[in-house]
């Protein structure tokens, strides 16, 4: 099974954002929070939860 992060690391972060789960989305190269759904990019296996690089969820979004 293809991952993002190294296993038991995704276990222990949460959105910054709203302290949310967070989810693999491994076709996206992102991390998505399934609360508030704000999405973080994963690049070379380094998740970036920085503010200026989350990518808010879609307000058309049901």
């Amino acid at each position: 099974m293809n991952r993002l992060l190294p296993d038991g690391l995704l276990e222990i972060m949460q959105c910054p954002r709203c302290g949310g789960l967070l989810v693999e989305d491994v076709a996206a190269s992102q991390l998505h929070c399934i609360d508030c759904g704000t999405r973080y990019p994963v690049e070379d296996g380094i998740p970036n939860m920085l503010d200026d690089a989350a990518i808010d969820p879609d307000p058309d979004r049901s």
